[in-house]
């Protein structure tokens, strides 16, 4: 079991226990959670609406690729802790992890 906890714009906290295999990435657990995210691509990394910042826990998380990294580099707010949450895998998360929903403005 993983547990972390998302945060959304207005600072409105929820604590989430998942198992690896339960969601494919960490978009649909956001979803999931009752937390409003765009994600207007689906989960294909093309449109940055589900733009998270890793507050906690990030050096856990496997290293933004080269996709990722273009699709981030759109974004006018993009921080050093910025990724794209459709492609956080489930499997590679680690408890302790605390993420905070980025306001979209676009």
């Amino acid at each position: 079991m993983v547990n972390l906890v998302i945060e959304d714009w207005d600072g409105k906290q929820k604590s989430v226990t998942l198992t690896p295999d339960s969601y494919p990435n960490l978009m649909e657990v956001i979803k999931d959670a009752g937390f409003d995210i765009m994600a207007n691509c689906g989960g294909m990394g093309l449109c940055a609406t589900c733009h998270v910042l890793i507050l906690n826990g990030g050096n856990e998380l496997p290293p933004a690729d080269d996709y990722e990294l273009s699709t981030l580099d759109t974004l006018p707010d993009v921080e050093s802790n910025s990724r794209l949450s459709c492609q956080l895998l489930t499997e590679n998360i680690k408890s302790g992890i605390t993420l905070k929903i980025k306001e979209s403005d676009y």
